[in-house]
């Protein structure tokens, strides 16, 4: 994914918001983040993870889609092989620019939508690393296309492979991450209530 892509999550957080007539205060406060963060993205030196992204979403009141997106498309929308190259990269909990997932969302022009349906790249991280679980409103629906996933859910870890599912609730502290140090990829279906 080429540096604009990245950065046109940032500034379309700052247009909505400025649109809204919300300042950056009051964006931080109603999602529950800090302003320092806040002002970090909207300044494309962080990408935010999915939960907070959510949270900033729900907070200026559109859907996470809508962050997501260059356009809208009333019809249905068809996502050809090609096509998939043009992902969005989420980097974990203030990480500069760097991620060790992959997001190409498969519906990405489909207004009023209620899931994010994406096919994900899970790339290895060091074994020594400690993932931060995270929560937001909605359900998740994960199907393992390669590899070997782990999903640390609560105070529950599952392991799947290729084949293997899981649906569960997002509200419950998770984490999403690759397995035995070998790159995986999933299709993931994301609902969030607005």
């Amino acid at each position: 994914m080429n540096m604009q892509a990245k950065k046109n999550i940032g500034q379309k957080i700052q247009t909505i918001r400025e649109a809204r007539m919300i300042s950056v205060n009051e964006l931080a406060l109603r999602s529950n983040i800090s302003l320092d963060q806040i002002l970090q993205i909207e300044d494309n030196q962080i990408v935010p993870s999915l939960a907070p992204l959510i949270r900033i979403a729900r907070s200026l009141g559109v859907s996470l889609g809508t962050l997501l997106d260059d356009t809208e498309q009333l019809g249905p929308v068809v996502t050809l092989a090609e096509e998939k190259n043009n992902g969005a990269v989420f980097s974990n909990k203030n990480q500069k620019l760097v991620s060790h997932i992959d997001f190409f969302a498969l519906a990405g022009n489909k207004s009023g939508r209620h899931m994010e349906p994406f096919l994900i790249d899970l790339k290895p991280v060091n074994d020594a690393c400690e993932y931060a679980l995270s929560s937001h409103e909605g359900e998740e629906f994960i199907y393992v296309l390669e590899g070997c996933v782990e999903i640390n859910y609560g105070r529950e870890i599952y392991v799947l492979n290729a084949g293997d599912s899981i649906y569960y609730d997002s509200i419950v502290n998770h984490h999403v991450h690759t397995k035995h140090n070998v790159p995986s990829k999933i299709l993931a279906v994301v609902y969030t209530p607005l």
